[in-house]
C-alpha cells in the first residue's frame, strides 16, 4: 500500500513539474501545417557550394537545420527560429531559405544521406515554431503613445 501511495506522489509531482515548466517557457509555440520534403548537401539539390545556406550558414551533416519557403519567413519563421516537427524528437533551426516559387513548405536537412531523404519523400506535417512571448505583445504606435513612449519612430 505504501508503494502505491509513493508512486501516486511521484506521478503528481511529475505532472505539477511539467505544468510549471511550460508556464516558465519564454516562448509561444505556434502550430502550422506545412508540406515537408528533405534535402542533402549535394550540388544537384542546391548550388555550387552545397554546404553554404542562403543566409550564409555552413551546413554540417547531423545538424538539425531547415530551409523554409519565403512566405513562412513573413509568418515568423525567420533565420534562427526554433521549430519542432511532429514525430521528430529534436528541435530544428531555420538556417536556409528556399526559392521564391515554393509556398508553405519546409525542407529538412539530412546531410549527405540521399536514401533517407528519398524515403522521407513529401508529406504534410504539423510543426510548431517558437516566438518569444515578449515579442508577441502589441507594439503599435498608438499603444506606445498610450504608454507614454514618445517619438520612438
Amino acid at each position: 500500500m505504501k508503494d502505491n501511495a509513493f508512486i501516486g506522489f511521484l506521478i503528481m509531482a511529475l505532472l505539477i513539474g511539467c505544468k510549471e515548466e511550460k508556464k516558465n517557457d519564454p516562448y509561444i509555440w505556434i502550430p502550422l501545417e506545412v508540406t515537408a520534403t528533405a534535402y542533402n548537401s549535394v550540388q544537384s539539390q542546391t548550388n555550387e557550394d552545397p554546404t553554404i545556406t542562403a543566409w550564409g550558414d555552413t551546413l554540417v551533416p547531423g545538424m538539425k537545420s531547415l530551409a523554409v519557403s519565403r512566405d513562412l519567413i513573413v509568418k515568423g519563421l525567420k533565420h534562427g527560429t526554433m521549430v519542432r516537427i511532429e514525430n521528430f524528437p529534436d528541435t530544428f533551426f531555420v538556417n536556409d531559405k528556399m526559392h521564391h516559387r515554393w509556398r508553405n513548405k519546409i525542407d529538412i536537412y539530412m546531410g549527405k544521406d540521399r536514401k533517407r531523404a528519398k524515403e522521407w519523400g513529401r508529406r504534410k506535417v504539423c510543426i510548431e515554431y517558437a516566438v518569444l512571448k515578449e515579442n508577441r505583445e502589441p507594439s503599435s504606435k498608438a499603444t506606445k503613445l498610450k504608454q507614454g513612449v514618445e517619438n520612438e519612430y
